[in-house]
Order: structure tokens, then sequence, then C-alpha cells
């Protein structure tokens, strides 16, 4: 298992064929004023990439836009509405088609209020991972160990999540609901981008 990390773009083919965890570090959860500050990816292998971008950039990264867009690429994130609405917005490109691992959570765990990643680590698959890193500074001019370590971290288990939230969803006859949810996000991220972030458009008042 290694953590590589790349200035301003992914290299070009690093990644195995198939679905891709993405997860993004920001300067806050703002997006139009907290800027886009690293992009992480793990194709499930073993190893994560992360993509820091400057301040400044001008966030071209011709091979890892094209990753992020590719159709025929599954995209597993945990709060994927976020994720979505940072990389449209600096990055330009819908990072679709989508699976959440937090949607996911919140309709088979429904015994619990827990839907973080810590907590879907520990329960579904053993494993403890620090969250200390969550909110320190990710536009520094240079990353601690710590801070790329707990970047890799969001990305790594999301493959192995997914296998075992499926189980649950098919189980409990909610993967068609569940997808259904996950079609929806990219456009439930522009909502957010446009100006809708709190408001339920699809309530009555």
């Amino acid at each position: 298992m290694t953590v590589y990390f790349h200035e301003e773009d992914l290299p070009a083919n690093v990644l195995a064929a198939g679905p891709i965890a993405i997860d993004t570090e920001t300067m806050g959860l703002l997006t139009p004023r907290d800027r886009l500050c690293v992009v992480q990816i793990s194709d499930g292998g073993g190893d994560e990439h992360l993509v820091r971008f400057s301040p400044g950039s001008d966030y071209a990264a011709p091979n890892l836009r094209a990753v992020l867009s590719d159709p025929n690429r599954l995209k597993l994130y945990h709060f994927a509405r976020f994720d979505l609405a940072a990389i449209r917005h600096y990055l330009g490109v819908v990072a679709a088609p989508v699976y959440c691992t937090k949607i996911a959570s919140r309709l088979i765990r429904t015994y619990t209020d827990r839907h973080g990643l810590k907590e879907l680590v520990r329960e579904l698959l053993g494993q403890d991972i620090s969250k200390q890193q969550q909110s320190s500074d990710w536009g520094a001019p240079e990353l601690s160990d710590a801070q790329k370590d707990y970047a890799a971290s969001d990305v790594r288990f999301l493959h192995q999540l997914r296998e075992k939230l499926n189980e649950r969803l098919v189980r409990e006859g909610r993967m068609e609901l569940a997808q259904a949810c996950f079609d929806f996000l990219p456009a439930r991220a522009d909502l957010d981008l446009a100006g809708w972030p709190e408001i339920d458009i699809f309530a009555h008042m």
C-alpha cells in the first residue's frame, strides 16, 4: 500500500480499470468561497493518489478531469453531494456515475444515526481510522505525513464498503431506491451551487 502525491494533475495511466473512490479536501465547507486543495483517488488495488492544487491554480488537470468525467467509471464517495459540487465548481466536470456510501448507510443502517466514514469502517470492516486531521489547513505550502495519510484513508475503504453495503441493500430490498438517490446526486450538487443548499424544493412549504 503506497500513497502517491502529485501536483496539479494525476499522471496518465496510473489507475486500473473499473470503479474509483474519490474524495476532496477544501479550505472549508462553502464551495464557491473555500477553494479545492486536494483530490484523492483509489482504484481499490491498495494504492491511493493525492492530487494537490496550489493557490491560484487554473485546475486544468487534463488527466484527472478525463478520469472524473469518464461515464464508464463508477465513482465511489462518502457524502458525494459535497465532493460533486467541489469538483464541478473547480474542475468543471460532472464526476458521475455515482455511488455514495453515506446514502447507502442511511438507507439500510436505520438502527443508528451515526453514518460517518469512521463509524462505517469500524462496524462493517472492523478497522479504525483517525479523523484527527479532518479540520487541518489543506492549503498549507507543505502537507504533513499525517494529513496525507488521513486524505488517503478517506478513499482507502470505499470499495470494500460498497460491497458490504450492497449486500444489505439487496437484503432489505432497497437497491433500486438507493440507485435512484445516487442518480439524483449530481443535480443535488448543482442545486447547492445554484443557491438552494438548505432549501428542500420538494417540501410543501
